[in-house]
């Protein structure tokens, strides 16, 4: 399973031969559609309808999750008690990829720490 925090979805929302590339290899390797968090969307969005577009385009490809079931939120809440860093919503999208998971990020301190407390979780740069 694949999940994207906010860095994640702005890096392969770009419209650039890198990110055109990356989300290639990521379907070849059955790792599409990613997992997004739909509280992410309130860290990579700015609420304007034109410099929103190519990160609401983007969107489309992927499952938005719109729920978060009170045992997640706990988890996530364990996991910043234990990392003693990051986000809710950092926490959120490493829970989310709890167990055996991928998250894709441009924050590899804090969803690393956070990581290092999930069960077979991993934080890749993206």
């Amino acid at each position: 399973m694949l999940v994207l925090d906010s860095g994640g979805v702005t890096r392969l929302a770009e419209r650039s031969q890198q990110a055109a590339a990356l989300i290639l290899a990521l379907r070849e390797e059955d790792l599409w559609p990613p997992l997004v968090p739909s509280i992410v969307l309130v860290e990579c969005l700015q609420g304007h309808p034109g410099r929103d577009a190519l990160a609401n385009r983007f969107l489309k490809t992927c499952d938005v999750v719109e729920e978060v079931p009170e045992p997640l939120a706990r988890r996530a809440a364990l996991l910043r008690k234990l990392a003693r860093r990051g986000s809710a919503v950092d926490a959120l999208v490493v829970a989310l990829a709890e167990p055996g998971g991928t998250v894709l990020t441009s924050d590899l301190g804090d969803l690393g720490a956070l990581a290092q407390y999930a069960n077979d979780v991993w934080v890749e740069k993206v």
